[in-house]
């Protein structure tokens, strides 16, 4: 099979799931919900406003981003989080600076410079946004680390 033999295969397979499922409702954590984009109006979410260090709910929970980053660029070339954040500058900005554990690959050798695994900060370090949860959420923070 050449090419755009494969190609036609999987348009022709993905039309036939397309059509066989056109008539099964979605449901999701948000219910019973019609997903025609033209009846969906956004929900426009509030960041935070900028905020002291949030307290962490668990050991080893990555910290919580107490501050907008909105149109923030993080990509292979660019990482606007060391703007503030790096070793350079964090005294200067006034912000936290990266922890150690960034500059060991996973095999714990010591590198120069941020190991490519935790380059991309926004995979474990979240903003904070008002907003109502999916789903109920009963968990307890841990207790030797809870605020007193």
């Amino acid at each position: 099979m050449n090419h755009s033999e494969i190609c036609a295969l999987a348009a022709a397979l993905l039309l036939l799931v397309t059509v066989s499922n056109a008539d099964d409702k979605v449901l999701s954590l948000r219910g019973d919900v019609d997903l025609d984009a033209a009846a969906i109006s956004p929900t426009i979410k509030r960041w935070e406003p900028d905020q002291d260090v949030l307290p962490r709910d668990f050991v080893q929970q990555p910290p919580l981003v107490p501050h907008s980053i909105d149109d923030y660029k993080i990509n292979q070339n660019s990482n606007k989080c060391l703007t503030c954040h790096s070793w350079a500058n964090y005294r200067g900005a006034g912000a936290t600076k990266i922890s150690q554990t960034h500059f060991s690959d996973r095999d714990e050798s010591v590198l120069a410079n941020i190991a490519p695994r935790r380059y991309f900060c926004t995979q474990c370090h979240v903003a904070q946004m008002d907003t109502k949860p999916l789903i109920e959420n009963s968990f307890e923070p841990v207790k030797a680390i809870r605020e007193r």
